[in-house]
């Protein structure tokens, strides 16, 4: 017998089935369709085909069944639903066995494409986003945008702390960091000073592109940081006609935050590193 590996799942609230081929590329045979049936399953997905006494079988015995399913998708079914991967099918028990609610197939779009869905699974942590649009471009972007809040959510999860955004949190530390730079003595205190500047260059960029006076808005805000003693003033980008971020509630993950710096940080100590730079042409003395 084929060494392969199965799982099964539920179509109504009952156990089912899917089949993993782990040795090589074996089709489901008649006899093994016969063991799926009693192991109590209602929904066999194989990753590879059927032959022909096994479609038979399965049609005999009204077990549905879905062909030619990758392995990818056969795993994530399996964590979806809760359902264990055997490497025998001599393995098979119902306490092995997966459950889902619904299984349904549905068409959409004006192609009628098809595509199967598994809903109201044991784990209901596990989401599918289906994402449709006119041409590729537009998937592409909306591929990445969901990356983006996706990564964003892990932070939080990573780090659940959070510093206000609008270049507030870049004014504050270029602040902290200018404070310091008075107590050093020696010649790095320049480099300090040099730091805190570098970071006030973002909230500059947030005023100019939202159309401000750049140096005194930025002026402004950092006085106001300084005598209201108050870290959360930012840029008012969307002109609400506050500078509080926390009432705008405009956040950014602090773990976020501190990569952007450390990253910029290193990106620069890099530059320094370099003696001298050879322009195309230039002649060698």
């Amino acid at each position: 017998m084929a060494s392969m590996g199965t799982l099964a799942f539920d179509e109504y609230g009952r156990p089912f089935l899917i089949i993993k081929d782990q040795d090589r590329k074996s089709r489901l045979m008649g006899l093994e369709a016969l063991k799926i049936k009693e192991t109590g399953a209602n929904l066999a997905i194989c990753q590879w085909g059927f032959d022909d006494e096994a479609n038979h079988l399965l049609l005999q015995n009204n077990l549905p069944a879905v062909r030619w399913v990758g392995g990818p998708e056969i795993e994530l079914i399996a964590i979806a639903t809760g359902g264990r991967i055997v490497p025998r099918f001599s393995e098979l028990t119902a306490e092995k066995l997966g459950f889902a609610g619904l299984v349904q197939e549905i068409s959409f779009g004006t192609t009628k494409d098809k595509m199967l869905v598994i809903e109201q699974c044991k784990n209901s942590r596990a989401v599918t986003i289906f994402i449709r649009g006119g041409n590729k471009m537009i998937i592409e972007e909306a591929k990445r945008s969901l990356h983006d809040a996706l990564c964003v959510i892990r932070n939080l999860i990573r780090d659940n702390r959070v510093v206000y955004g609008g270049g507030a949190a870049e004014i504050s530390c270029a602040l902290a960091v200018s404070q310091e730079a008075d107590k050093c003595p020696t010649l790095e205190q320049y480099a300090m000073r040099a730091f805190a500047d570098a970071l006030e260059v973002i909230p500059m960029a947030l005023s100019e592109n939202s159309g401000m006076n750049p140096i005194q808005t930025m002026t402004e805000v950092r006085a106001r940081q300084v005598k209201e003693m108050n870290p959360a003033l930012g840029i008012d980008c969307l002109h609400k006609g506050t500078n509080d971020m926390k009432q705008q509630h405009v956040i950014e993950t602090l773990i976020g935050k501190k990569q952007q710096i450390s990253l910029a940080t290193q990106m620069v100590r890099m530059i320094l590193k370099i003696d001298d730079i050879r322009k195309p042409g230039e002649s060698e003395e």
